[in-house]
Order: structure tokens, then sequence, then C-alpha cells
């Protein structure tokens, strides 16, 4: 069994661990350049690539950002919803809204990993593709079926 050893007591006795030092958790990185003579901050440079910068007016990016957020946590409050209250509206709704968290989802993979203006047309079309096939068989499954909810009810019963 390991040893717990309060932080405190090995501090009284000299030893002052260097990441418990305040000096350490109050100031952020600091490295000088070579052509300035202020310093600048190390996490100043991340993300400089200018393909990717969408402009300090835009706020596009992070709206999008924001409804992945939210439609996460609203998949999250699905899931009591739909076993409390199963139905065509919670069927429906949760199609929807899985798509179109597979679809930001896989979309994020694409944009990480495709590269080359031909090869992102050809992956932007085919996920378009997916998400519509996704939702018209999700769709297709709710009216001609028991719906995502039974189906999902059922498979836990067996």
């Amino acid at each position: 069994m390991a040893a717990v050893v309060r932080l405190s007591s090995v501090c009284r006795r000299g030893v002052k661990p260097l990441w418990y030092q305040s000096t350490l958790l109050s100031r952020p990185l600091v490295v000088p350049h070579k052509n300035q003579e202020q310093p600048y901050l190390l996490t100043a440079r991340i993300h400089a690539s200018q393909a990717l910068y969408a402009g300090s007016g835009s706020k596009a990016a992070s709206l999008h950002w924001t409804a992945e957020r939210a439609l996460s946590v609203l998949l999250l409050a699905m899931g009591p919803v739909a076993y409390f209250n199963p139905g065509p509206v919670m069927d429906y709704s949760l199609a929807a809204a899985l798509t179109l968290h597979g679809h930001w989802g896989i979309g994020q993979v694409l944009t990480d990993y495709v590269h080359g203006e031909t090869k992102i047309k050809m992956a932007n079309a085919g996920l378009f593709l997916l998400s519509t096939v996704t939702f018209a068989g999700l769709c297709y499954f709710n009216y001609n079926d028991v719906g995502i909810c039974k189906a999902i009810a059922l498979l836990w019963s067996k």
C-alpha cells in the first residue's frame, strides 16, 4: 500500500516541491524573442497558421463550437427522456440529433486529416451523402418499424 504524505508536512521540513512554488503557479511561460526587446508568451504562437485562421471579426467558428457543445448536452438529456417517454417525436428528434452529431464529428476528422483541394471536396461530398443516408435510414426505421427508443428498449430486454 502506498504511503500518503501531506504536502504541508513535507514543506514544514524545509523541502519545497518544484510544482508547489507560488512563482511557478502565478507566472506564464515567457520566452525572449531575438528581434524584440519585449518577451512574448509562448502560448501566443500556437495556431499561427494563416490558412486555418478565420480572422478576428468572424464569430462563425465560436458559434459552431457552441452549437456542438449544446447538441452534446442535449443528447445527454435526450437519453433519460427517451427512456421514460418513448414516442415518434423522440424517435425523430434522436434521428436528427444523432445524425447531426455524427456529421459534425466526422467533419472535424476530415478537416484534420484530409488535405488537398480535390480530396477535401470529395470527402465533404461523401460526408454529406453518408449523413443524408443515415438520416433517411433512421427516419425509415422510425416510420416502418418500432422506432429508435423501442428498438433500444428491446435490445436491453434480451
